[in-house]
């Protein structure tokens, strides 16, 4: 049996995991952009510029969270799966 760390499958799972977790990290820090923007557009009026920018800022956190978020279960449920079976 080969040792945790030499095994391919487990450091490209540790890749994944690294950019998922930074995926999520930038996603919602984004959604929280969006969010305090809608507040201070709320507050001070909509322009377009702004409209924009919570939109986008939307646009991308959305992008980066939801295949982030599947594979970060992905990667716990395989770890999990490994730790059961003893690998």
């Amino acid at each position: 049996m080969s040792n945790r760390h030499d095994d391919p499958v487990r450091r490209k799972r540790a890749q994944v995991a690294k950019w998922t977790l930074i995926a999520n990290r930038v996603g919602y820090l984004l959604l929280a952009l969006a969010m305090a923007l809608f507040v201070i557009a709320f507050a001070f009026g909509f322009s377009p510029t702004m409209a924009s920018l919570i939109i986008g800022s939307l646009v991308v956190s959305f992008i980066l969270l939801a295949p982030s978020i599947v594979l970060g279960y992905a990667v716990k449920a395989a770890e999990r799966d490994d730790v059961e079976r003893g690998l």
